[in-house]
């Protein structure tokens, strides 16, 4: 996601850790990449993931901020 070093947790709990989504595809095996989306309490549809063949995978990309 962004270019940046992204973790994705696909629903087995299998860890991948990718730049691009075309890298993610290649470690999982291949197949058809598409957005996952969930719906919030406060009632707005949120992209949090990517569906690659047969994973479903949450996005988690590192939090960096400095401290002063």
């Amino acid at each position: 996601m962004h270019g940046k070093m992204t973790m994705y947790i696909d629903q087995y709990g299998n860890r991948f850790h990718a730049t691009t989504l075309r890298e993610l595809r290649e470690k999982v095996g291949g197949g058809k990449i598409g957005k996952m989306y969930v719906d919030g309490k406060d009632g707005k549809t949120y992209h949090v993931g990517y569906v690659v063949g047969k994973h479903w995978f949450n996005a988690f990309i590192p939090l960096r901020q400095a401290v002063s």
